[in-house]
Protein backbone atom coordinates (compact mmCIF):
# COMPACT_ATOMS: atom_id res chain seq x y z
CA UNK A 1 0.00 0.00 0.00
CA UNK A 2 2.90 2.38 0.75
CA UNK A 3 4.19 1.55 -2.64
CA UNK A 4 1.32 2.57 -4.75
CA UNK A 5 1.02 5.94 -2.35
CA UNK A 6 4.59 6.28 -3.27
CA UNK A 7 4.10 6.31 -6.50
CA UNK A 8 1.29 8.49 -6.75
CA UNK A 9 3.09 11.27 -5.02
CA UNK A 10 5.87 10.47 -7.32
CA UNK A 11 3.50 11.26 -9.95
CA UNK A 12 1.75 14.31 -8.45
CA UNK A 13 4.98 15.75 -8.23
CA UNK A 14 6.05 15.43 -11.80
CA UNK A 15 2.46 16.93 -12.40
CA UNK A 16 3.07 19.54 -10.38
CA UNK A 17 6.36 20.30 -12.02
CA UNK A 18 5.36 20.35 -15.53
CA UNK A 19 2.39 22.33 -14.56
CA UNK A 20 4.74 25.03 -12.75
CA UNK A 21 6.76 25.34 -15.88
CA UNK A 22 4.40 25.57 -18.63
CA UNK A 23 2.65 28.43 -16.36
CA UNK A 24 6.05 30.41 -15.78
CA UNK A 25 6.59 29.95 -19.89
CA UNK A 26 3.31 31.43 -20.21
CA UNK A 27 4.27 34.22 -17.51
CA UNK A 28 7.73 35.14 -19.42
CA UNK A 29 5.72 35.08 -22.65
CA UNK A 30 3.43 37.84 -21.84
CA UNK A 31 6.20 39.72 -19.77
CA UNK A 32 7.84 39.39 -23.26
CA UNK A 33 4.79 40.59 -25.40
CA UNK A 34 4.87 43.42 -22.64
CA UNK A 35 8.09 44.42 -22.67
CA UNK A 36 8.66 44.20 -26.18
CA UNK A 37 5.93 44.19 -29.04
CA UNK A 38 8.37 44.51 -31.86
CA UNK A 39 9.63 40.98 -30.99
CA UNK A 40 5.61 39.37 -30.54
CA UNK A 41 5.79 37.76 -34.21
CA UNK A 42 8.71 35.23 -32.92
CA UNK A 43 6.98 35.02 -29.50
CA UNK A 44 4.10 33.55 -31.17
CA UNK A 45 5.85 30.77 -32.56
CA UNK A 46 6.37 29.14 -28.80
CA UNK A 47 3.42 28.09 -27.96
CA UNK A 48 3.05 26.29 -31.53
CA UNK A 49 7.02 24.72 -30.53
CA UNK A 50 5.27 23.65 -27.14
CA UNK A 51 2.64 21.68 -28.62
CA UNK A 52 4.66 20.33 -30.73
CA UNK A 53 6.62 18.69 -27.70
CA UNK A 54 3.32 17.20 -26.42
CA UNK A 55 3.98 13.78 -27.86
CA UNK A 56 7.34 13.49 -25.71
CA UNK A 57 5.30 14.57 -22.46
CA UNK A 58 2.46 12.16 -23.20
CA UNK A 59 5.52 9.39 -23.89
CA UNK A 60 7.72 10.99 -20.99
CA UNK A 61 4.44 10.08 -19.15
CA UNK A 62 4.00 6.73 -20.06
CA UNK A 63 7.58 6.15 -18.91
CA UNK A 64 7.19 7.13 -15.82
CA UNK A 65 3.73 4.95 -15.46
CA UNK A 66 5.70 1.95 -16.33
CA UNK A 67 9.33 2.89 -13.95
CA UNK A 68 7.78 1.33 -10.84
CA UNK A 69 7.24 -2.18 -12.69
CA UNK A 70 10.34 -1.93 -14.46
CA UNK A 71 12.22 -1.08 -11.23
CA UNK A 72 10.20 -4.08 -9.15
CA UNK A 73 11.55 -6.50 -12.32
CA UNK A 74 15.22 -5.23 -12.17
CA UNK A 75 15.14 -5.94 -8.40
CA UNK A 76 13.83 -9.08 -8.80
CA UNK A 77 16.65 -9.52 -11.08
CA UNK A 78 19.59 -8.60 -8.73
CA UNK A 79 18.05 -10.37 -6.20
CA UNK A 80 17.99 -13.69 -7.68
CA UNK A 81 21.84 -12.89 -9.34
CA UNK A 82 22.60 -12.12 -5.69
CA UNK A 83 21.54 -15.76 -5.02
CA UNK A 84 23.05 -17.18 -7.70
CA UNK A 85 26.31 -15.43 -6.49
CA UNK A 86 25.95 -17.10 -3.07
CA UNK A 87 25.00 -20.29 -4.39
CA UNK A 88 28.33 -20.04 -6.26
CA UNK A 89 30.42 -19.14 -3.56
CA UNK A 90 29.18 -22.49 -1.93
CA UNK A 91 30.18 -24.16 -4.58
CA UNK A 92 33.60 -22.68 -5.50
CA UNK A 93 34.53 -23.27 -1.49
CA UNK A 94 33.79 -26.86 -1.95
CA UNK A 95 35.59 -27.44 -5.06
CA UNK A 96 38.35 -25.88 -3.36
CA UNK A 97 38.20 -28.51 0.05
CA UNK A 98 37.63 -31.11 -2.29
CA UNK A 99 41.10 -30.31 -4.39
CA UNK A 100 42.70 -29.73 -1.58
CA UNK A 101 41.71 -33.25 0.06
CA UNK A 102 42.73 -34.51 -3.06
CA UNK A 103 45.96 -32.68 -3.33
CA UNK A 104 48.48 -35.17 -1.36
CA UNK A 105 46.79 -37.97 -3.17
CA UNK A 106 48.05 -36.88 -6.59
CA UNK A 107 51.97 -36.49 -7.50
CA UNK A 108 53.46 -33.94 -8.72
CA UNK A 109 54.14 -33.97 -12.58
CA UNK A 110 57.84 -34.04 -11.66
CA UNK A 111 57.40 -36.76 -9.16
CA UNK A 112 55.61 -39.62 -11.44
CA UNK A 113 57.30 -43.15 -11.50
CA UNK A 114 59.79 -43.51 -14.19
CA UNK A 115 58.41 -46.68 -16.45
CA UNK A 116 60.71 -49.10 -17.02
CA UNK A 117 60.29 -50.63 -20.40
Amino acid sequence: MAKASSEGTTKGMVADHISQAVLSTSNLLHLMQQSSPTQVQGLVKIPKNLLAKTPNIKNTEQVLGQMPRVISSVDAHLDRALQCASELHTVRCLLMKKDSALAPLSMPSDEQPVSQD
